[in-house]
């Protein structure tokens, strides 16, 4: 897949500023921030209790914040459901789907948004939409008219991708929309969200395969422990600067922000956006793998083979 991943005007459409969120005496966020603009991808990549879902979850009304604000088209709002979130034009397409295996295609599409006719509904229109989406996102769907419980699992996300047009929403959220998937239905939901950037839309993905976000996005957002932990352009990075700031290799959690200190050099949009040439450039060998440390960091003292550990 290619495309240009930058220099291209985009209007920002969410902004969400030291996001802080706890449960009891877990933090699960703290003075996260986090934003997207129009027609980009991000991709939120993170370990496992990084904080991503909760990130996530709190942006699509879920979790209300306990700490932080959130601007949607440079206006402050307060997202305490999620239908204010839907309201905004916040669309969450989470791992489980959601669909009802027993329906077809469009009564799955139009649940709880039918088209009427009166006092029946407006099948032939409904469908007729259907087809019109679907072909929009050049998705590969034989019938409208089966089941959903006979589709393979890339059909199945591009239902619930297609579901989350209806509303035409300025942001949509994809929670590992390749999981599980064989390569040919993974190659067919990334060119989904490659036709969702073409729309317009503002993208979050939230993805474990460096693969997949090396493919798609425009910029990547690492979240560790709770933390930011750098914010990269994708045509700027590579996959192993990215697993080192998610194991924590590298740590950019102290990085300013423009709205407290003085916009860091490479600032992108007003917002910080590290250089991977700066944010990796000393390399060292510790039992045969490269570890790539920031300039002025702490160096690793790689151990004498042989003592049984690696």
């Amino acid at each position: 897949m290619t495309h240009p991943r930058t220099g291209r005007p985009r209007d920002r459409v969410l902004t969400m500023r030291g996001i802080g969120k706890h449960f009891g005496a877990v933090k699960a966020l703290t003075d996260v921030d986090f934003w997207v603009n129009e027609g980009e991808v991000v991709a939120l990549v993170g370990d496992n209790g990084a904080g991503k879902s909760t990130l996530v979850k709190v942006l699509a009304g879920v979790h209300p914040p306990d700490a932080g604000t959130i601007e949607f088209d440079g206006e402050p709002v307060v997202i305490d459901s999620p239908a204010d979130a839907q309201e905004l034009g916040i669309e969450t397409i989470f791992q489980d789907l959601a669909l009802c295996d027993n329906l077809d295609v469009v009564a799955n599409l139009w649940l709880g948004r039918e088209l009427r006719d009166g006092a029946t509904l407006d099948e032939v229109d409904m469908e007729q939409r259907t087809w019109t989406l679907l072909r929009e996102l050049s998705a590969k769907i034989p019938s409208v008219r089966v089941p959903v419980a006979s589709l393979s699992g890339g059909q199945r996300q591009t239902v619930a991708i297609a579901r989350s047009l209806i509303g035409e929403p300025r942001v949509v959220i994809l929670d590992e929309p390749t999981a599980a998937l064989g390569v040919a239905q993974t190659a067919e939901v990334l060119n989904l969200i490659e036709r969702l950037r073409e729309r317009g839309h503002g993208v979050i993905l939230i993805s474990h395969n460096m693969a997949d976000v090396m493919a798609v996005a425009d910029r990547v957002v690492v979240l560790r422990l709770g933390r930011n932990n750098g914010v990269y352009n994708v045509a700027d990075v590579t996959s192993e600067i990215l697993i080192a700031a998610i194991t924590g290799a590298v740590d950019h959690s102290g990085m300013r922000r423009p709205d407290r200190a003085d916009a860091a050099p490479h600032a992108r949009d007003g917002e910080p956006v590290l250089d991977a040439a700066a944010a990796a450039t000393d390399e060292e060998t510790a039992g045969g793998t490269v570890i790539r440390m920031p300039r002025g960091g702490a160096r690793r003292t790689a151990r004498p083979r042989g003592d049984g550990s690696r």
